[in-house]
């Protein structure tokens, strides 16, 4: 019977194997098919990885003796021996999932170092300091990521000996040091962890696939996972790959390039490199490296096939790299290569560009950019017309401008950041543990580190603000404090920092709204030509459906009428008519209410005009218009106290009764929607009549309003004919006075699960469905979503009961098999129903391609969400 294979030589894999070895060894194994200059190595599977992790920590049988045959495989090649003392084959151990995770698992490098083999490199290489910085890093690396020892351990040791030499790099330390530094890492290890430091080879291997193999499931990972909504089960590869050595001399550097620039897009090589150095210097940002451009002057011999090299991957993989490289001795290495992360504004340009470059289709191009991402591109800039003063300048890492309450702790810039604090966090340069801070703060500011570290490329794959490198500022952690230029920034103090420039600014500086490219309008338009879903958006004000119009809406699907209502200088007769003891009393109070309803009207009907605009008559309980029931008891009570005039009094307290009156339970499920209008029709009737007389005035402007007028919370045919029958005498009664027709729909919301399984009969009086997809969530799951998003949505979610939060992303499985009978329901009885979707699920990528599915006609979402919603109705169609 054939054994399971789990390990694969880089010359055995390719591209195509990216759930199998993972993006970094399935990417190995390409540059090895297209012969490119890559180290030998191997990959152990995804699938050991998972065997591993679901037997406790069990290797699955078999696999350790196909990774020593692999290894013995690199021996011959390399004509090495592993933890030979003569002559020592020396291995990177490295994780790599099948979707990029930049930083969240571990990496060991220069592992088959121990105190015998660190003199046959010397010996080898002729160069005791190089080999013996090897073996520093090796244990200072090996004891972080495998034996769980706090860094700092071993940074506060390098720091004494660079004090102690008047140093300022790592790389001046001698030789006779390093032995001395070794020594002590030794002894630390001794005391922490109560056993040697591994002088086996093999010992040290198999612990290091262990730690790679366990990182998967490490804080970090988890939370980048959850954040990139990325499989759990996934699991991670591990490549074994012959180590390229980057700290030699002066001959020798590594570094990290894009094919293009990751912030803009611009068709130009980007990144950094050191020399001297190893990988981890420069995405740890320990070292602040040089720009790409200077790799001519600094290593010129590799120059032209670095160039070259680089244009190969871009036009073979169809898509702008990201590149990991190692020059040992003037002899170039490719380490790894992999689709970059880049800003939503890169994102864009590369894939017009690539079009216009006759590299991809315009249909792969609507697929290259995640539609969520594009939101960053609406965030605010600095408004460049105000003068401003930056106390420091560092590069400019992530775009996008942030001010917030400056934070040293990532934990702490977490905890504010949810309680909904803007906060800027400031660190020397931020590490994988970081990610949660990142995640809850405005922007980041690290004072070491270049535009490929680690903070630079989670802020810009997030579409967070970030300045590297700003070297100026020096900080203190002890006292929560930084200094620059004289100036002396506290925790809690305000700052603003600008990650298109750089600068660095105290206090909150004015911002202005974003313009959008000519790359981003034709993208927009290629996805117009592409979805069949329309677009529409949530407006409740002329403002926002002008706004909604700039962002390409085909028309409003929810004009929320009762935040009308709550303009101050409309509240009080709101409230009269609340109050109002008998129907003459609530005419009154309505009348009053007309002339501001039909200009709300007039202003957003002209606004989307000749687009459709849907208007929800009254939907929310009355007592919501009422003043706070506690603070209305505490005014009774003080002027009681103060013994203020009797009538007042009597009028609070009447108040107060009417409030009793009103007050209820479960107001979600209690007096609203359309029980209102059938309890209080002249509510309504004061509404239609506002609408069309707003039309009125519209024609006789020559505009050409179109209406929907959309009845809420319907969950019986009876109460929409009911409703129907009173919005048309009203049309009747305007018509034989005006002389005027209108064109205008009568429909429903469809917001109840009664409502999807009747949708049959509903729809013999409906012109228009629209789901409402907040409502139909709370009563299909039995949620309150005020309650639920609060108190258990976040356990739920962490202990897997639920994959998202049904509120921001629709529940398919329930709300989605409700709607999809409505639909089919309803379309039995009229099959060209119009049908659209209006609940905050409108804007968002995954709900909006189950619309697709379903057979919508439109979605409709916020303004801001409208290009999101266009580009995401396009990749619906693309992917069914």
């Amino acid at each position: 019977m054939s054994r399971e294979k789990f390990v694969y030589l880089f010359d055995e894999g390719n591209s195509n194997m990216r759930m199998l070895l993972g993006g970094k060894g399935a990417n190995l194994a390409e540059m090895t098919l297209i012969g490119l200059p890559v180290p030998p190595g191997f990959t152990i599977t995804s699938e050991a990885c998972n065997a591993y992790l679901d037997n406790n920590g069990e290797f699955p049988s078999h696999m350790l003796d196909q990774v020593f045959a692999a290894l013995n495989n690199l021996e011959t090649r390399t004509n090495k021996k592993f933890g030979d003392e003569k002559d020592p084959l020396l291995v990177s151990v490295r994780s790599g999932s099948a979707v990029s995770m930049p930083g969240m698992m571990d990496t060991v490098l220069n592992l088959g170092l121990n105190d015998e083999s660190v003199k046959g490199l010397a010996t080898l290489t002729g160069n005791e300091r190089f080999a013996y910085d090897c073996y520093r890093r090796f244990i200072q690396m090996f004891s972080n990521v495998v034996l769980n020892m706090d860094h700092t351990l071993f940074d506060d040791i390098v720091e004494r000996y660079k004090r102690k030499l008047s140093l300022i790099f790592d790389y001046e330390i001698p030789a006779a040091e390093l032995k001395s530094m070794i020594e002590e890492y030794k002894a630390v290890i001794k005391e922490q962890q109560q056993f040697d430091f591994p002088q086996d080879v093999k010992d040290q291997l198999v612990l290091a696939i262990k730690a790679v193999f366990d990182s998967w499931n490490n804080q970090r990972a988890i939370v980048y996972r959850r954040l990139n909504k990325i499989d759990d089960h996934l699991g991670t590869a591990v490549n074994i790959q012959c180590m390229a050595f980057g700290n030699m001399g002066e001959d020798s550097g590594t570094g990290v390039a894009f094919t293009r620039d990751p912030s803009t897009g611009d068709r130009e090589l980007y990144g950094e490199f050191l020399v001297n150095a190893q990988g981890e210097d420069v995405v740890a940002g320990i070292r602040t490296p040089m720009p790409i451009s200077k790799l001519k002057d600094e290593l010129s011999g590799v120059h032209q096939q670095f160039i070259d090299t680089c244009a190969k991957l871009e036009i073979h993989y169809r898509d702008m790299q990201d590149i990991e490289f190692t020059i040992e001795k003037g002899t170039l290495y490719m380490l790894q290569t992999r689709n970059g992360k880049r800003t939503a504004r890169a994102a864009v340009k590369i894939a017009v560009d690539m079009v216009n470059e006759g590299i991809i289709t315009r249909e792969e191009a609507l697929l290259r950019v995640d539609a969520e991402q594009i939101n960053q591109l609406l965030h605010r800039q600095i408004d460049t017309s105000v003068k401003l003063n930056p106390i420091a300048k560092g590069l400019p890492a992530s775009p996008g401008a942030a001010s917030g309450k400056v934070l040293f702790s990532a934990d702490l810039a977490e905890k504010l950041g949810e309680a909904g604090e803007k906060v800027v966090l400031v660190r020397n340069e931020t590490a994988p543990d970081d990610i949660h801070g990142i995640i809850h703060a405005q922007g980041v500011l690290t004072a070491r580190g270049g535009m490929t570290s680690h903070a630079a490329v989670v802020a810009r794959g997030m579409g967070k603000p970030c300045v590297c490198g700003c070297e100026t500022i020096k900080i203190d952690m002890d006292n929560n404090l930084f200094m620059v230029n004289g100036h002396t920034i506290k925790a809690g103090d305000i700052i603003t920092i600008d990650g298109a420039t750089g600068n660095v600014m105290i206090g909150e500086v004015s911002m202005i709204e974003p313009t959008l490219s000519d790359e981003f309008e034709t993208l927009l338009q290629w996805a117009n030509e592409t979805k069949t879903l329309a677009v529409r958006a949530n407006a409740d004000t002329p403002e926002d459906a002008a706004k909604a119009r700039e962002f390409g809406a085909e028309g409003i699907g929810l004009c929320r009428t009762e935040h009308m209502f709550m303009a101050m200088e409309r509240l009080p007769y709101v409230q009269q008519m609340i109050l109002a003891e008998n129907l003459s009393e609530r005419e009154e109070a309505l009348s009053k209410l007309l002339p501001f309803q039909r200009d709300d009207f007039y202003g957003i009907l002209k606004a989307m005009a000749p687009y459709p605009v849907t208007i929800r008559l009254l939907d929310p309980p009355l007592h919501e218009f009422l003043p706070s029931r506690e603070l209305l008891l505490l005014e009774v009570a003080e002027l009681k106290h103060n013994k203020a005039d009797s009538q007042l009094i009597w009028q609070k307290e009447e108040l107060l009764k009417k409030m009793q009156a009103l007050s209820e339970n479960n107001p979600m499920l209690g007096h609203r929607g359309c029980r209102l209008g059938i309890t209080y029709p002249e509510i309504y009737r004061m509404q239609v009549r506002a609408i069309f007389e707003a039309m009125i005035q519209l024609t006789q402007d020559g505009v050409k309003p179109f209406a929907e007028i959309e009845i809420p919370l319907v969950m019986d045919v009876s109460e929409l004919r009911m409703l129907k029958d009173e919005i048309m005498d009203v049309y009747n009664e305007i018509k034989t006075s005006s002389g005027v027709e209108l064109e205008f729909a009568v429909g429903t919301m469809i917001e109840l699960p009664r409502a999807c399984m009747t949708a049959d009969q509903i729809a013999t009086e409906a012109e228009f469905f629209s789901f409402g997809t907040n409502d139909l969530t709370q009563t299909t799951l039995g949620f309150s979503r005020d309650d639920a998003e609060g108190k258990f949505i976040p356990i739920y979610l962490e202990k897997r009961i639920l994959k998202d939060n049904p509120f921001a992303v629709l529940d398919r499985t329930g709300v989605g098999e409700l709607m999809k009978l409505g639909i089919a329901k309803a379309r039995s009885v009229k099959p060209d129903l119009l049908i659209g979707i209006c609940g905050e699920h409108g804007g968002e990528s995954s709900s909006i391609e189950f619309c697709h599915l379903a057979g919508l006609n439109y979605v409709s979402c916020s303004p801001y969400r409208i290009p999101i919603a266009r580009l995401a109705a396009a990749q619906a169609k693309l992917k069914n």
